[in-house]
């Protein structure tokens, strides 16, 4: 490695490490395990995945897209239950990469993505207001919600200052370019928030600290035998796709904000595999790559994957010389954090674009979106994309029926398009509306697909028609 890249790589390293520091830890808490376990992951996702090939520049660790999730299945089968679920959602990534299923993460409708951090971002906002304020959430999401009408009333109001004081340190400092430069906001206002609660011995709640081999759990024979769940099943199917898809959808973020070499999507799947594997073997939370880290990474001149490995480093010998300063960090500022994560998740940019263009987009964003607040991530997912199905399908069924007249007397109707079950009604429609005195014949040379329904019913149109024009015939005669 040339000195000039080295001292890049260095660099960037040491800023990636601040900014991952609190998100490590801030996304554990929202995800209902210890603080330690969320540092294993980001110190998994620099040594390992960081190592490993796929992306060159793009950083692994907890991610606040998978809080969500995350705190569901801890909340339904216990924190010792993670290790076996995120070992296992690693080792269908790894089996994905090997059949090379990379590039197929690429085809998902952008509005069910979109959709999905929408969803994301408002329950992790709602459900992060309660810590806000050093109150006790409800278990449910509904309950959540539900719970704002009465949550005033709940609220320690020094907590809920120090909270607030770090979303607006968390607004205000990247304005700063000359101090954002030299620190990373989330760093910033932890930091300050912690120093003020400390001077001042405000009585606020702070991170619980166990120690980092206290933390570790590794899956047992017992943990395994709940593969038999059905639900288990479910949650690390969830898991799988939506890791897969985050980091994915990450590394063509990243790869548009650099020259340097281009992601291989099936590598990067494995990558993120072996990394869930080891995640997975240590009890941790699951990886997933994350654009944050990865765009301060890229924005503070790395150059080789060495930076991410090394940030790794950094987040090891932190936890492992001084992990009693995690004991310092109040609850509330944490919350604050990923209360301001929530609200970036949520894309407003993206609805205003699709609302001028693609209307119809919108509708599987806000069904997507509200199927994840109100049930859950996965069920909410595979609603959006049933819609966006649904919706293309609608879309590209689209059928013509073109009338004129025959030299002989008779019509000539032509069917162009696509002759699906969804266009049937209209199609009969305008083939009953057809004068039954005249003779007709049906060109069928300009469809493009004809579906079994649609053959059915044009065949038993055309033996109803010959039929009554036979029978009229014969009264006649």
């Amino acid at each position: 490695m040339r000195s000039g890249t080295g001292k890049a790589d260095l660099l960037a390293s040491s800023v990636v490490f601040l900014v991952a520091l609190p998100l490590c830890v801030g996304v554990a808490m929202a995800s209902g395990v210890p603080a330690e376990l969320g540092l294993v992951t980001g110190i998994v996702g620099g040594l390992v995945a960081g190592a490993l090939p796929g992306s060159s520049l793009q950083v692994s660790g907890p991610a606040a897209g998978l809080t969500v999730l995350v705190y569901e299945a801890v909340h339904t089968y216990g924190v010792e239950a993670l290790g076996v679920l995120v070992l296992s959602a690693g080792l269908l990534q790894l089996g994905l990469g090997a059949l090379r299923c990379g590039r197929w993460f690429r085809a998902v409708s952008g509005a069910v993505v979109h959709g999905m951090l929408a969803g994301i971002g408002l329950v992790l906002l709602v459900g992060q207001v309660y810590p806000l304020g050093d109150a006790t959430a409800p278990a449910s999401g509904l309950g959540k919600i539900t719970g704002l009408v009465t949550l005033p009333g709940l609220v320690d109001p020094v907590a809920l200052s120090v909270g607030g004081a770090t979303i607006a340190v968390l607004v205000l400092w990247p304005r700063w370019r000359r101090g954002a430069r030299v620190a990373p906001a989330p760093l910033v206002a932890v930091v300050a928030v912690s120093v003020v609660t400390g001077v001042f011995d405000l009585g606020v709640r702070r991170v619980e600290v166990r120690g980092l081999l206290d933390a570790v759990r590794v899956p047992g024979v017992s943990d395994v035998g709940r593969l038999a769940d059905v639900g288990v099943i479910g949650t690390v199917v969830a898991f799988t796709l939506i890791a897969s898809a985050e980091s994915l959808f990450s590394a063509a973020a990243v790869d548009r904000m650099h020259r340097g070499p281009r992601t291989d999507y099936d590598r990067e799947l494995m990558s993120q595999g072996v990394g869930n594997t080891v995640c997975g073997l240590l009890g941790a939370l699951p990886m997933t790559a994350v654009i944050v880290r990865s765009a301060a990474n890229v924005r503070a001149g790395a150059r080789t994957k060495a930076s991410r490995v090394l940030h790794g480093v950094w987040l090891l010998l932190f936890t492992a010389v001084v992990p009693g300063v995690l004991g310092l960090i109040p609850v509330a500022a944490l919350a604050g954090l990923l209360v301001h994560a929530g609200c970036k998740l949520i894309p407003v940019r993206e609805v205003r674009l699709l609302w001028r263009g693609h209307r119809g987009e919108v509708l599987v964003l806000v069904v997507t979106t509200v199927a994840i607040v109100v049930g859950n991530l996965f069920e909410g997912v595979l609603i959006g994309l049933a819609v966006a199905i649904a919706k293309t399908a609608w879309e590209t069924s689209l059928v013509h029926v073109e009338t004129a007249d025959d030299p002989d007397g008779g019509l000539v109707v032509r069917i162009l398009g696509h002759a699906t079950f969804l266009r049937l009604p209209k199609l009969l429609d305008a083939l009953e509306a057809l004068p039954r005195d005249r003779a007709v014949r049906l060109e069928l040379g300009g469809l493009r697909h004809v579906d079994h329904a649609c053959a059915a019913a044009l065949e038993g149109w055309a033996a109803a028609r010959d039929h009554g024009r036979a029978a009229t015939s014969s009264s006649t005669t």
